[in-house]
């Protein structure tokens, strides 16, 4: 999943902008798709390879700060980098602000786009590695029994074996048994590690304002 060729979306209703960016991104070695319209790229579904967007900010349907918000939503690990002829400073605060990693103004340097887009492409890699890593620790998680998940629960907020069993009304040897199969299961090699896997399945599972 991770060793795909990055990609890089450009949205802009321009043709002479998407075939001159579309020449400079082939031949940095990355792969290129164009549209002409926010419509069209939604349409594309969603690549599991480091990505980035290109994203002219008005465009004839959606313009590219809305578009910047369902990107947001829908695909994630996928930075932005707006380009604009016309860009003013409260809507370029606006784009920034909404997370996107840079706003340049036309005609730009092609170094400097390139730049851009190396940096967008290593933060969209390193997304996906932490996406992938906690699907992984997820499907763990939904293998323990719900007696290793009580277990599990206790442990994590500090409790030793004996008071794991008096909690449970089970004995410490039980308790070992189900804590050893239960640190197997999820593939932590000590208390901490265990720690720092139950925050991260916290956090996925924490509902996002």
């Amino acid at each position: 999943m991770l060793h795909a060729t990055p990609i890089v979306f450009v949205v802009d209703d321009d043709v002479s902008v998407r075939k001159s960016l579309e020449l400079l991104i082939d031949s940095a070695g990355w792969l290129s798709e164009t549209f002409a319209s926010a419509q069209e790229f939604l349409r594309r579904p969603r690549v599991v390879a480091p990505s980035c967007l290109v994203l002219d900010v008005s465009l004839p349907d959606i313009n590219g700060l809305e578009l910047q918000q369902r990107v947001a939503t829908d695909r994630i690990g996928m930075p932005i980098i707006f380009i604009s002829g016309y860009g003013d400073v409260p809507m370029t605060v606006r784009a920034m602000k909404a997370g996107a990693v840079e706003f340049l103004m036309k005609p730009f340097k092609d170094a400097v786009l390139l730049e851009a887009i190396r940096g967008a492409l290593e933060r969209s890699l390193t997304a996906l590695r932490v996406e992938s890593e906690t699907q992984s620790l997820q499907s763990r998680s939904e293998s323990l029994t719900r007696r290793e998940r009580e277990v599990m629960a206790l442990v994590v907020s500090g409790l030793l074996n004996k008071q794991v069993g008096g909690e449970l009304g089970i004995s410490e040897i039980t308790v070992k048994a189900h804590r050893g199969r239960m640190m197997r299961k999820m593939k932590a090699d000590s208390l901490p590690d265990l720690v720092r896997m139950n925050a991260r399945l916290e956090l996925r599972s924490t509902p996002s304002h």
